[in-house]
């Protein structure tokens, strides 16, 4: 392809086919999720989300009226029924778990006591006894059935209107905001000392801040749950909030220092000859360059704390009245099992809040990525 300075390198084609290849893998999964959400609790378990909109085979196993309720009709005892409750195509057909689909839609098949049974394509069946019969349990009928798609919004009303929910998802923002602010604040002052201020140890400091990067998180829960019960803030919001902000410093002073690190020096110098003092810099010039990184850690901040579920059983713990989202919806999931409707709805509500704060902020996330990778002039 041609362009102002010719053709354009095979490298220019490899990256931008690799970025859209990415964002297909990211958001094929979200988009499979908010559509099995709403599907029909039957089709899901049987089908995956991409056919979510042609017809799904499923089988049936139902049974038939009692045979006493049976009515005369012509010397034969005569039942009348259908297998579907809103509707569907029936395919194939059978009475007997060793040979489900034996018959087709119209025919006819022999019952073990006396009489037939023939199931029609739209479900409506109709049993033949040549006898009265005084059975109390219906017959056993095996259908294999096309359905049309369906999508309900019975998911989301069950996970919403769950007992607690509301109550939780409420803990979780009280939780989550916080946790965000607070660290922002304090590696937003230590950011500038590291990058403008000269002190002694400040690149023994600056290492030490790298090296607590790659320091698992779950070696320190037990011994901050331990100092945190000792002074009396142990399952409490307040140590919650301390321990999402020691777990997100390192991260945040090494990305806000990098980009304060990078901003002009002819623009702090002027402000220093001017006889601005280094909080002025600070609040006055350092802040409004650096929204772009500020934000970009928010959004990674935001994400950990809101999707955290186990730094919130350690600090919170199962308490009814401080419940965050994530542990309510894993009780809620261990009640119902397995049952995918609910985990789908249930994973949706859980993302919605995290892709709403992404997609308001993304425009700030590269930059802030960038942070420190050209040096300012």
């Amino acid at each position: 392809m041609e362009s102002a300075v010719g053709s354009r390198p095979a490298l220019w084609w490899a990256v931008n086919l690799s970025a859209l290849l990415l964002v297909v893998i990211w958001t094929l999964p979200t988009f499979g999720i908010l559509v099995s959400s709403f599907r029909d609790a039957d089709q899901l378990a049987v089908s995956g989300w991409w056919t979510a909109l042609v017809q799904s085979e499923r089988n049936i196993i139902t049974r038939a009226q009692p045979p006493v309720e049976a009515v005369e009709e012509n010397g034969a005892w005569v039942l009348r029924g259908n297998v579907f409750e809103d509707g569907g195509e029936v395919r194939a057909f059978g009475v007997s778990s060793r040979a489900p689909t034996d018959f087709q839609p119209g025919e006819t098949a022999e019952l073990r006591r006396d009489g037939t049974v023939r199931i029609e394509a739209d479900g409506s069946y109709e049993i033949v006894y040549s006898q009265q019969p005084d059975g109390k349990r219906g017959q056993r009928l095996f259908v294999t059935s096309l359905e049309n798609p369906k999508f309900t919004t019975e998911n989301y009303e069950t996970v919403l209107f769950s007992q607690g929910l509301g109550q939780s998802f409420i803990n979780t923002l009280t939780v989550t905001i916080p946790a965000t602010v607070i660290p922002i604040l304090i590696a937003a002052y230590a950011a500038y000392a590291l990058a403008w201020m000269q002190f002694p140890g400040r690149a023994l400091l600056l290492a030490t801040i790298v090296g607590l990067l790659v320091v698992p998180l779950q070696m320190s829960l037990i011994p901050l749950l331990r100092l945190y019960t000792d002074i009396g803030i142990g399952k409490s919001f307040i140590g919650i909030w301390l321990a999402h902000t020691g777990f997100g410093l390192p991260l945040a002073i090494y990305l806000l220092r990098n980009y304060i690190a990078g901003l002009p020096r002819e623009i702090i110098e002027s402000a220093r000859v001017d006889g601005a003092s280094d909080f002025d810099i600070f609040r006055k010039i350092i802040l409004p360059l650096s929204f772009p990184a500020l934000a970009s850690f928010a959004i990674f901040q935001f994400l950990w704390v809101w999707n955290d579920l186990l730094v919130a059983t350690v600090f919170l713990g199962n308490n009814e009245e401080q419940l965050v989202l994530t542990g309510r919806l894993r009780e809620l999931l261990g009640s119902f099992g397995g049952d995918w409707e609910i985990l789908t709805a249930s994973a949706f509500i859980a993302i919605f809040v995290p892709i709403l704060v992404f997609f308001a902020m993304q425009r700030y996330l590269v930059r802030g990525l960038l942070a420190g990778s050209v040096k300012g002039g």
